[in-house]
Parts: C-alpha cells; sequence; structure tokens
C-alpha cells in the first residue's frame, strides 16, 4: 500500500482571505501511527486522534501502517479543526476505502466529533464564500449548517450529517448526502437583527436639527461627532442612526455575514440590516482594530462594524493610541494587520460616531444647567486635545448638543417623524448619488475623492465656494476637510432632489462641520 498519494482539498483562512489547501496522506511502512505536516496550530495537530476514532467508529479503520498527512502549501500555517473532514478523507482513500478520484475538486469543511458526526467549523460561510472565489463548484459541509452554507451563490453545497455518509458520496451512493441549492428558502430568525428593532428615531426629543444632521450622515455615509453635556441625547442619537440606514445589497450583507460567521453561531439568513458596533472605552487597540495569538486573525469591532456604525461613546476616554488607529481605516476602508508570520487585510467600510462631554464633569460651556464647570481650563484643554487634530479632521459633522428644556419635554405640538419616514428619504438620495457615481465604484458620497469633486467635471461655480475658499485660505480648513465639505454638501444637494449644491447647501455643509472636539 505504499506510495498511493491521495489529496483533498480545504480551505485555510486568514481572516476573511482564502487560501486552498491540498490535504496530502500516504502510507509507509512503519509502525501504525499518524503524523500532521505542514505548520498546523495545537487544534489541528490533535485532528490525528480525531480522525482515528471517528474513522473506527465509522467501520472503516485506516490502515495499520504510518500515515503521513501533509497540508500544502506547507509555508502557510494553518488553525483550527475545519481540516478534519479533508483529513479524514485524503486517509480514508490512501487506506482504499473510497476512491481518490474528485477529492481535489470539493471544498471539503467540517469538524469531526469521535462518533464520526460532523460539527460546524468557525467561519463557515467565510470559507464557502472563499471556495467559491478560489474556482470551487461544489463545497462538502455538515448537514447541521448546511443552509448557512447555501447563502453563498454560485457553489454547489453537498450536506453530509457524518464521515460515513461523505465516504458513500464519493462511492457513487449519493442519497446519503443531498445537494442544496443556494436558493433553498432559510428561515429567518429574530436573533439575526443586529439591532434592536423597536429602537426608532422618534425617541429622540427636541433635537431636531440634530435628527436632520443624522439624515445627512445616513445618506452620504458621513462621519460624525457629538458633543455636549450628559443628558442631551448623544448617545440616544447614536444609537437610531442604524434604523435610518438602508438594508444592505447582496455584495454588502454576504461580507457582513461573512464577518459574522467568524463567530460560533450559525447564520439563518444575511445579514440585511447594517451592523452596530459600540465597544466600552476600556477597550483594547487590538479589541477595535483586530489582532489574535499566533498564526489566528481574529477581527475587531471595526472590522465587524462594516457596512455599518461604529459608536465609542466617551470618545476622550478611549486610550489616544486606540484612536489615532482609526485613521488609516477611515480613509481607506480597510485594516491591515501585520503579525510576525502572518499578513491579512480585513474590510472596515465603517460609518464612525464619536460622543464626548465638553470637559470630565460634563457642564462646560453648557448655559442651560445650573451646575457650573468645576473644571480648570488646562483640564478642560487636555480633556478636549485627547481627540488628535488628524482624527478630528476626519469627521465631516461636528454637532454641539444641549440639553432638552422641560418645556420642549412637554410640548404636546411638537411633531416626530419616525425612521421609516427618514429612512424614505435616505434611500432616494443614496439612489441618486448612486446614479451620479455610476461606473466609479463608489456608491456613496463620502466615499468620492476630493480630486473627482474638484475635477473640471464637477468643480462647483466659485460663486458657490466663496465662503469655502476663505475658510481654506485662512486656514480654518485644511485640504482635506475643504474635501469633506464639498461632499458633505452634495449630500444635502440629493437629499433636496437638486442637480447640484449651491451655495446654501456649501454653507449648510460647512456650518455642520463646526463644533470641532480638538
Amino acid at each position: 500500500m505504499s506510495g498511493i498519494v491521495c489529496r483533498a482539498a480545504s480551505i485555510a483562512l486568514t481572516g476573511l482571505q482564502g487560501t486552498t489547501v491540498m490535504v496530502e496522506s500516504a502510507i509507509s511502512q512503519q509502525l501504525p501511527g499518524i503524523a500532521i505536516i505542514g505548520l498546523p496550530d495545537a487544534s489541528l495537530a490533535e485532528a490525528k486522534l480525531r480522525v482515528r476514532t471517528a474513522t473506527s467508529q465509522a467501520g472503516m479503520p485506516l490502515s495499520d501502517r504510518f500515515i503521513t498527512v501533509n497540508l500544502a502549501p506547507a509555508s502557510l500555517p494553518k488553525h483550527g479543526s475545519g481540516f478534519d473532514l479533508a483529513i479524514a478523507l485524503a486517509a480514508l482513500a490512501a487506506s482504499r476505502h473510497l476512491p481518490a478520484t474528485g477529492l481535489a475538486d470539493v471544498a471539503h469543511l467540517g469538524e469531526l466529533a469521535l462518533d464520526g458526526a460532523l460539527r460546524r467549523p468557525a467561519g463557515l460561510l467565510s470559507s464557502v464564500a472563499a471556495a467559491r472565489n478560489l474556482g470551487f463548484l461544489r463545497a462538502m459541509v455538515p448537514e447541521s449548517c448546511a443552509a448557512e452554507a447555501a447563502l453563498v451563490p454560485g457553489i454547489e453545497v453537498i450536506a453530509v450529517p457524518d464521515l460515513a455518509s461523505a465516504v458513500a458520496w464519493y462511492r457513487g451512493e449519493r442519497g446519503r448526502g443531498r445537494a442544496v441549492s443556494p436558493e433553498t428558502p432559510t428561515t429567518a430568525s429574530a436573533e439575526a437583527e443586529t439591532h434592536d428593532a423597536r429602537a426608532d428615531i422618534a425617541d429622540v426629543v427636541g433635537q431636531p436639527e440634530a435628527v436632520e444632521a443624522m439624515v445627512i450622515a445616513a445618506a452620504g455615509r458621513h462621519h460624525v461627532s457629538l458633543l455636549g453635556p450628559p443628558g442631551a441625547g448623544k448617545t440616544l442619537l447614536a444609537t437610531r442612526l442604524p434604523t435610518l440606514l438602508p438594508e444592505l445589497g447582496d455584495e454588502a450583507a454576504l461580507e457582513a455575514s461573512s464577518i459574522a460567521s467568524l463567530g460560533g453561531s450559525p447564520l439563518l439568513q444575511l445579514v440585511r440590516r447594517p451592523p452596530f458596533e459600540s465597544p466600552h472605552h476600556t477597550a483594547s487597540a487590538a479589541s477595535i482594530i483586530g489582532g489574535g495569538q499566533g498564526i489566528e486573525i481574529r477581527p475587531g469591532a471595526i472590522t465587524r462594524a462594516c457596512h455599518g456604525v461604529l459608536f465609542l461613546d466617551e470618545a476622550p476616554e478611549f486610550p489616544r493610541t486606540v484612536l489615532d488607529a482609526l485613521r488609516q481605516p477611515l480613509e481607506t476602508g480597510r485594516i491591515e494587520i501585520h503579525r510576525s508570520r502572518i499578513r491579512t487585510v480585513l474590510p472596515a467600510r465603517v460609518q464612525l460616531v464619536l460622543a464626548a462631554n465638553p470637559c470630565p464633569c460634563g457642564n462646560a460651556g453648557s448655559p442651560d444647567t445650573a451646575v457650573s464647570c468645576a473644571c480648570t481650563p488646562r483640564t478642560r484643554m487636555s480633556y478636549r486635545q485627547r481627540i488628535s487634530g488628524p482624527l478630528a479632521d476626519r469627521i465631516d459633522l461636528r454637532l454641539t448638543l444641549h440639553r432638552v428644556s422641560k418645556v420642549l419635554l412637554d410640548d404636546p405640538n411638537e411633531q416626530r417623524v419616525t425612521s421609516s419616514q427618514l429612512r424614505e428619504r435616505v434611500v432616494r438620495a443614496r439612489a441618486i448619488a448612486a446614479e451620479r457615481w455610476s461606473g466609479t465604484g463608489w456608491t456613496v458620497n463620502a466615499e468620492v475623492p476630493g480630486s473627482w469633486l474638484r475635477s473640471q467635471r464637477l468643480r462647483l461655480p466659485r460663486a458657490d465656494t466663496a465662503v469655502l475658499d476663505q475658510a481654506l485660505a485662512r486656514g480654518a480648513l485644511t485640504l482635506r476637510g475643504y474635501d469633506r465639505v464639498l461632499r458633505v454638501a452634495w449630500t444635502v444637494s440629493d437629499l433636496a432632489g437638486a442637480d447640484r449644491p449651491r451655495r446654501t447647501e456649501v454653507a449648510q455643509a460647512l456650518v455642520l462641520r463646526g463644533g470641532d472636539l480638538a
């Protein structure tokens, strides 16, 4: 039996990036045993015990000779138990329990139980999506999570409950494994929503200007900072922003779902609502940006919030190194993670919302409170400078809030709009922007480079940008700030249904950039 080399395919994930791993199995004339080589981690090295026990329980004991399992490419570190199914099938093929042909054409994903049953590996949806992108036409997955794998279009999913059924499928007994179509209906789950469905912008009382600013932010996917005393409604506004955002398109929903699948819970449907992440201010840089131990990369809050909202409450309380680490991904829409043995790129197309008090006690500059500020000028300055100038320069809308008076709170004639009503405005504005930027790769105004907005084709008349040009000339704006004001002006114009921004929209966008945190 020596000399037979059998190969089965699987997928290695580095963040969301997938690599084809060819599991090679060969038998040599040595004492019985199994060795796994190719830079496996501890959980993957333990697969030899799971595989030998599971194959025996399934009535297909492995060869009584030494089995060498190689995970190619050998230079790529591998981690996790998702290779168990491919290792078992390659070893069984080398032991003559099933034909070796066809194993390399199917991506095998699954963790083995000792009785031969298959369990869901972490990141199943991401692995199936990566397999499709790598050219695989079929993926074999545990039957318990076949509905999740079928969410990925363009690849046939073979669902098998256990190892014996997987072997029977390759033997031609197709009744032991079933193909799951991507169009197979799935049961919707209330837990699949990433944000409280009962939340509504109508909960915000007495802040009509701030509500309108949040509509502008939602329409153009602009970053927002909220400055105000405790109780002014900063957190309430931030948590209601996702309710104004439209549902994710197919491509964005698949990417957001792939990120969510890296956790331990299976998905029953694609993530259609924009995600919302609100880490505590004691969070480390790795938990916000992403990281991990050894060769395993775990996405941080900025990646989990991709296509949604990342809310940093009490922003000055975050370590400055954490805040400054956001600067690059806010510009590029991705985060690069470098480790000594591995490098990966994770998506980070988020809408950032910062909330801060004006000082440590929260009462500085607040005319509507009976409590005076007890902080020294130096303390107030030091507190506000915790948000660096380069980060603040990347914020499009800077709102200063005040506490709501009791008169407004009790006003019976106050008209409150709902999130669904405002979301319709946001959807219309985004449709206008998407049509304007069709063919460019951009879909919202926040993604458009300033050089494009200042080009001959889209440059606004001098009479309309005079106030903006003056602010740039006297140093009140950087060129980055100039471009961001233009983006907001285009969003205001889209909400109004105009063909382009005029002087009024440019002035409004410039005013909305006031109230700097730095």
